[in-house]
Parts: C-alpha cells; structure tokens; sequence
C-alpha cells in the first residue's frame, strides 16, 4: 500500500520560510515524479512544483525564485523549502506521487499552510 506522508505545514509570516516534506512507502517500484499541489477553497487544485529522481524540475510561475524543490532518493523523499511566502501562497498543500509500473497516482491527505503577519 502506497503511502505519503506529510509534514512541515502551519503558519508562518510573509517573508519567513517554511519546508515542507513528503516521504513516500509502500511502492515495490521506483518513483517517476514527486511533487506537490496546492488548493484554495472555491478553485482547482494547482501545481506547485514537481522533481524527478535525476533532478529535473518543475515549477508554477508564480513560486519562480521563491520556493525550491528537491528530493533525496535513498528516503525517497521530497523537500518543498518556502521562501519568502505571501499571503497568497496560503493554501492546502498536497503531494502526488507517480511510480514505474503503475497506472495510478498517488495524493497525500494534504497540509494547511497559511501565510499571514
């Protein structure tokens, strides 16, 4: 049973920082992509950033040059560090998970973050 597990969420002020991490069990196959989602009550669940074993990324517009994204692939986990947050980064943040030799992809039970001095 795969599993991702959250951490890292709560409240921080704008201009403060703030990580966040994702650990994923249970998968008898390698990881294709990690990442994270975010949404706002009202309005669809967005990306935010995603990153591959080998290092690739993939970052939302609007969180270029604040947030970075990475992963350690012996813990199979990925890191979102929050720089700098604004009041609208305030958001549930949700990983997902793909994995070789698997149709499905997975979601965390999601992590509240809420920017605000």
């Amino acid at each position: 049973q795969v599993q991702l597990v959250e951490s890292g969420g709560g409240s921080v002020q704008p201009g403060g920082s703030l990580r966040l991490s994702c650990a994923a069990s249970g998968s008898r196959s390698s990881i294709i992509v990690i990442g994270w989602y975010r949404q706002v009550p009202g309005k669809q669940r967005e990306l935010v950033a995603t990153v591959t074993p080998t290092g690739g990324t993939n970052y939302a517009t609007s969180v270029i040059g604040r947030f970075a994204i990475s992963m350690d692939n012996a813990k199979n986990t990925a890191y979102l560090q929050m720089n700098a947050p604004e009041p609208e980064d305030t958001a549930v943040y949700y990983c997902n998970a793909r994995f070789f030799l698997q149709a499905n992809e997975y979601w965390g039970p999601g992590t509240q973050v809420t920017v605000s001095s």
